[in-house]
């Protein structure tokens, strides 16, 4: 089972280890990609009165400039585990640290966090903290989402395999990437749906990222190993989770929507 994952906005203040190689990071094809992001992101810090101009491009406000000085120093910077990088609800739910080691092994095997600067990286890839959301525009490489889905289609259907593919990106960064029609049919993309008493339900935000953190770890903690989309809807129901399924479309993925009282 391939299991997708989005960033977070959250990270690390600091790497802890060895400057970036991006040499090391797993899904070698992405490399020469991942250069061209890279040195576009550094180029945009601000210098010869360029700054309202590079806080435009990454989304950011005047109070946030000193992400550009970071970013600006990408290629020299401390770097973690990317686990350890990304510090979001999501992440805070999931709880890399305290899952037991086989479910541990299984995370590092099994997950991959899509990204505006790395396309996907895998919970030990080693990268700095950075700022760069998949809505911006960077100077020789444009529009993130366009450039990522030029890219990642091959890497990622290799990467998926013949098992089923968990997909909780959201929106914008599911853009970079839609599953070709065969994996679509082993792909479940989950909605969670807050009902707050029966038959009045709602589409919940920041809740909505900490029930996905949850729903993998169980998976995970449970050593779930579907082998098909039907399979991977039964294991979330197996633990307990309120699942409905949407009528499925030919070519397009499985959405199933999970339904929790209590936020």
């Amino acid at each position: 089972m391939l299991i997708l994952l989005p960033p977070s906005e959250g990270k690390a203040d600091a790497g802890t280890g060895r400057r970036l190689d991006l040499s090391r990071l797993s899904l070698p094809e992405l490399t020469p990609a991942r250069e061209e992001v890279l040195t576009a992101l550094m180029s945009l810090d601000g210098s010869d009165g360029t700054e309202d101009a590079a806080l435009a491009a990454l989304g950011l406000t005047v109070g946030q400039r000193g992400e550009l000085a970071r970013n600006a120093r990408l290629d020299r910077a401390a770097t973690a585990p990317a686990g350890q990088v990304y510090t979001g609800v999501l992440y805070e739910a999931l709880g890399l640290a305290t899952l037991p080691p086989g479910a541990l092994r299984a995370a590092r095997r099994s997950v991959l966090v899509s990204s505006g600067l790395w396309g996907a990286v895998r919970l030990t890839d080693r990268i700095p903290p950075y700022r760069c959301p998949i809505g911006a525009r960077l100077p020789g490489v444009g529009a993130l989402s366009a450039y990522w889905r030029r890219v990642l289609s091959p890497v990622l259907t290799a990467a998926a395999g013949g098992g089923p593919v968990l997909d909780l990106r959201s929106a914008a960064y599911a853009a970079t990437w839609t599953p070709p029609a065969e994996l679509a049919a082993r792909t479940v993309t989950v909605r969670v749906l807050h009902e707050r008493r029966p038959g009045e339900r709602t589409v919940v935000s920041h809740f909505n990222k900490a029930t996905k953190g949850r729903l993998v770890r169980d998976l995970l903690v449970a050593g779930a190993r579907p082998r098909s989309a039907t399979a991977l809807v039964g294991a979330l129901r197996d633990l307990k989770y309120q699942v409905e399924q949407q009528p499925v479309t030919a070519g397009r993925p499985r959405l199933v929507e999970v339904v929790v009282t209590e936020l």
